[in-house]
């Protein structure tokens, strides 16, 4: 129970640290939550769309390093020198912070089938979204063995858990996610936690 309980903690830890990222979904999400304009819809496809490539990427790598338990090795040296790129890019903007922080300022929405359409293509048009979710969050996954699952479980929970918050708590979060300072103090847990991971992987390759 321990150890399940464990590993569903790290993937919560690492789906986390992946998805909270300055970036054009974070502020979608954002805007149509202080908009109030189908902040459910918007958040149920982030939420789902995250769950079902997470899902593919344990499932994935996870039946190939199964099936050649040779590649194993090859997956963390990979997925290791990935997290170690993205802790090293996280630390630098605790360096040089950007000047500004998340943005909700633009047009509105106008219709609940146009932030879905939209919602729908920053998802899954997105590539950096399946290098998070598909190949880093299965590689580190494939490194848990049976319990890859538990941590799958636990990366879905924080995709669940941070799309909610920013979505039906985007009024209160828009002050705090608004000043650049918030983002060093994140992007400084991030680069920790990709740092950690990274080497974790590679050592364990």
């Amino acid at each position: 129970m321990t150890s399940a309980l464990t590993t569903a903690a790290a993937g919560f830890g690492t789906g986390l640290s992946l998805i909270v990222a300055i970036g054009a979904q974070n502020a979608f999400v954002l805007r149509q939550g202080i908009r109030r304009d189908a902040v459910l819809a918007v958040v149920g496809i982030c939420a789902l769309s995250d769950a079902a490539l997470i899902a593919l990427g344990v499932g994935g790598v996870g039946a190939v390093v199964v099936t050649w338990p040779g590649v194993l090795t090859a997956v963390g040296w990979i997925g290791g020198a990935f997290l170690l790129g993205y802790g090293a890019l996280a630390a630098r903007r605790v360096v040089r912070p950007a000047t500004t922080g998340l943005r909700t300022a633009g047009e509105v929405a106008g219709s609940r089938r146009r932030a879905v359409l939209t919602c729908l293509a920053m998802t899954w048009l997105n590539p950096h979204v399946y290098l998070d979710t598909v190949f880093l969050l299965g590689s580190v996954a494939a490194g848990h063995g049976p319990l890859r699952w538990t941590f799958g479980l636990g990366a879905v929970a924080a995709s669940l858990c941070w799309f909610t918050a920013l979505g039906f708590g985007a009024r209160l979060l828009s002050r705090f996610l608004a000043r650049p300072a918030a983002w060093r103090v994140l992007d400084a847990l991030v680069a920790t936690t990709m740092i950690v991971l990274g080497v974790s992987l590679v050592a364990g390759a």
